[in-house]
């Protein structure tokens, strides 16, 4: 009898996990699935508008083959430049917004004044205002042409590395730009360590350099995943990105072609992401 009613309440449970599922079951089979799945369908076919309408025929991987192989610059021009300096921004932006987190952390007069103003360009700020700033040249940093910084890099590094890092630079309101959203998950994070670990850390002597190295920054080990996975989506998916505008100039078929690329691209960014916290987590476990 207590093994039925047992059973009667397990499925119950399933019932109700299913019902409470079942909006964002349907949802996702209607707006994300089906595109997706249309899209990849369409990435082998050529579309063509005519007056009757618009029609489509296979020819199977030549999208591919055209954009990988036959007319690399629909890609590769763009491409490439633009991984040079996300490999650059990622991790400026994770950094950058790790260091505003801890110092808004701290009590002081205004904190809260301070914590609004570094979110704000999320709110307030589009593409077109950040894409005026950088066209009237106001987006850098004031200290690289009085100290002739760009002459040193442009003379230390190959043109390879020295131009997208020269464009991060002089594009530095980009990182204040990015990194609201960042900040606000570095703040939350910070304040889940709890107090009394600081307090006997302090007790045993150890210092602000010290405590950061062993108590702040293993404790923000998942934070700083969760940033980075919201960074690089952030930056591969933005409406200024030259992929995406590449994308809406292409026929149909390419474009679909053209997106699944890039999301390939994408995955493996995000998986080499998964594969460095994953053996660092299990360093510091290890270490534990």
């Amino acid at each position: 009898m207590n093994r039925r009613i047992k059973l009667k309440a397990t499925l119950m449970e399933y019932v109700d996990g299913t019902i409470f599922i079942a909006p964002w079951f349907i949802g996702f089979l209607l707006f994300m699935a089906f595109p997706l799945g249309f899209s990849l369908y369409m990435s082998f076919r050529k579309v063509m508008v005519v007056a009757t309408g618009i029609t489509s025929s296979s020819v199977g991987l030549k999208n591919y083959k055209t954009i990988l192989l036959e007319d690399g610059s629909l890609l590769y021009n763009d491409l490439i430049p633009f991984l040079q300096k996300t490999l650059f921004m990622v991790p400026i932006i994770v950094i950058f917004a790790l260091l505003i987190a801890i110092m808004l952390n701290q009590k002081f007069a205004g904190r809260s004044l301070f914590r609004a103003i570094f979110f704000l360009p999320v709110i307030l700020s589009t593409g077109q205002v950040v894409s005026e700033l950088l066209t009237q040249g106001e987006g850098g940093l004031g200290f690289m042409s009085k100290y002739n910084v760009s002459g040193l890099i442009s003379g230390n590094l190959s043109s390879t590395w020295s131009t997208p890092l020269l464009w991060i630079l002089s594009s530095f309101v980009l990182i204040l730009w990015y990194s609201g959203v960042q900040i606000l998950i570095f703040l939350g994070g910070r304040q889940t360590i709890s107090n009394s670990a600081y307090e006997a850390a302090r007790i045993d002597g150890a210092g602000p350099w010290a405590t950061f190295w062993k108590i702040t920054l293993p404790a923000m080990t998942p934070f700083i995943f969760l940033n980075m996975i919201y960074t690089v989506v952030d930056l591969f998916t933005f409406p200024t990105n030259p992929i995406i505008m590449q994308v809406r100039d292409s026929e149909y078929g390419q474009y679909s072609a053209l997106i699944w690329i890039y999301f390939i691209i994408i995955s493996f960014f995000l998986a080499i992401i998964f594969l460095f916290f994953s053996r660092a987590t299990r360093s510091q476990r290890r270490s534990v």
